[in-house]
């Protein structure tokens, strides 16, 4: 009888031991998977501009749309005095700025953050922009009949699978404005990479936004921002109008303080420019604008700039080098999702860049999910891992040593790459994801944390 009940106890505890080994060697594989998936499979596209055939339409507002009439008592009047009320804002508040300088980490002009003034709300825009973004249906019939159809619902229910600290906010509402501006300061950030399309045009789901450029730089000076400009595949982008749009930015902004300028290593102050989908264009059409014997060169006149194309595939790098570009960038926060986007090619991304006289500049993020929009694609999610994953990242940026790197994103909500402060939020149809046990900045602590890394270690490379 001893016997047997010996041999009862070890043979449970043997059970027991056997099952915790399971799931460590479980989690482990998991942690793994979430952490590193460089060796991906390219997966299925996910929209928004990453392949050509599942672009977002870009749509041209004419000067009727500009003047939709809005609900009676709607304050959409304050609006037009946003530009004003920035100026008298900050003219107003120049002993504040002096503590405030004291208490915020120092700016790192390294570290460009991709930045979005694309949301509205009824009272400031009458009505909901992009936080009532539709739910986006699969390309195959067949599957896309398997989810959910229409659209999202503010201000409890928005395109997002996480709920911001700011509510549904609008992107035109200056205390908004400048909470944000205070956060990317707080994150050590240096240079706003701010989405942009030309006056009275918009993505699909949006409307335009540059009126509001005069806004942003007036808060970023207040924060001693700076702000370049992330130039979107708008309708009939080609050479001529790139030299326009480039044109009008330059006259039309090029003299605020806050705008932009980087110091190339002979000694240059040059603008720069972020080209997203750059791809999309054939090098040829941009030769013209971006070599010095193109048709439309926009090189040696006083609108030259360095331009920085978007590397997705392999291939892509030859082109942007015959295109005449200045450097090339990964934007994507999905690490294994495409070959710009994996970590583990930096490094010949980089020597490919140093070889050729171009910049390489990476892209980090905190993770990915965007099955908010797009309720299949959740084989593309990229778990935060407690802020693991975007450390991760960070570290394998600081590997290449890059003249400056860019972070996806401050406040892309939509594909959940926000650093912006979100909070804990649960309605009866909806529980939004959060940053627990983490408080609610922790994604803009982490971020301050790797730029002081960032500096002290580009100290050591320079010596």
């Amino acid at each position: 009888i001893l016997n047997y009940d010996i041999m009862a106890r070890f043979r449970r505890r043997t059970c027991v031991i056997l099952l915790l080994f399971i799931l460590f060697i479980c989690s482990i594989m998991m942690a793994l998977k979430t952490l590193r998936p460089d060796r991906a499979g390219f997966g299925d596209p996910f929209g928004l501009g990453l392949l050509p055939e599942l672009q977002q339409r870009t749509v041209l507002l004419d000067s009727k749309q500009n003047s939709i009439k809005r609900p009676q008592g709607d304050p959409v009047t304050r609006v037009s005095n946003l530009h004003s009320i920035a100026v008298n804002t900050v003219k107003a508040s120049t002993s504040p700025v002096k503590k405030m300088e004291e208490e915020l980490s120092s700016p790192n002009y390294n570290f460009h953050i991709f930045y979005y003034t694309w949301y509205g709300n009824p009272q400031f825009d009458g009505k909901y922009i992009h936080w009532n973004h539709p739910l986006l249906p699969h390309w195959d019939p067949k599957i896309a009949n398997n989810y959910p159809k229409g659209r999202h619902n503010p201000p409890e229910d928005i395109g997002a699978n996480f709920y911001p600290e700011l509510g549904s906010y609008s992107s035109k509402d200056p205390t908004v404005i400048e909470a944000h501006m205070k956060q990317m300061r707080s994150a050590s950030t240096g240079v706003i990479v701010l989405s942009w399309y030309p006056p009275g045009m918009a993505d699909e789901n949006g409307e335009p936004t540059d009126d509001l450029v005069p806004v942003v730089l007036n808060y970023a000076h207040k924060y001693n921002l700076k702000v370049t400009f992330h130039i979107e595949p708008y309708k009939d982008r080609d050479d001529r109008s790139m030299y326009h749009n480039v044109k009008y930015i330059i006259d039309r902004y090029g003299s605020h303080p806050a705008f932009y300028r980087h110091k190339t290593s002979t000694g240059r102050l040059l603008p720069m420019f972020y080209v997203y989908d750059s791809y999309v264009t054939i090098p040829e059409i941009w030769a013209n604008l971006l070599t010095v014997s193109g048709s439309q060169s926009i090189r040696n006149t006083p609108y030259d700039a360095l331009f920085i194309a978007l590397l997705v595939e392999e291939r892509h790098k030859h082109d942007i080098h015959r295109s005449g570009f200045d450097g090339m960038y990964t934007y994507f926060a999905t690490n294994g999702f495409s070959y710009g986007s994996s970590h583990h090619n930096w490094a010949s991304l980089k020597a490919f860049c140093d070889s050729n006289n171009l910049m390489f500049i990476p892209s980090v993020g905190p993770g990915y999910i965007d099955t908010s929009i797009r309720p299949w694609n959740n084989h593309n999610t990229r778990n935060r891992v407690n802020g693991k994953y975007y450390e991760t990242a960070f570290s394998a940026a600081l590997l290449v040593r890059p003249e400056i790197i860019t972070i996806t994103s401050f406040n892309e909500w939509h594909e959940g790459t926000q650093i912006e402060k979100a909070v804990p939020k649960r309605t009866a149809q909806v529980v939004y994801l959060d940053y627990k046990p983490h408080k609610p900045n922790v994604y803009l602590e982490l971020t301050q944390k790797w730029s002081e890394k960032y500096r002290k270690e580009q100290e050591q490379w320079l010596m």
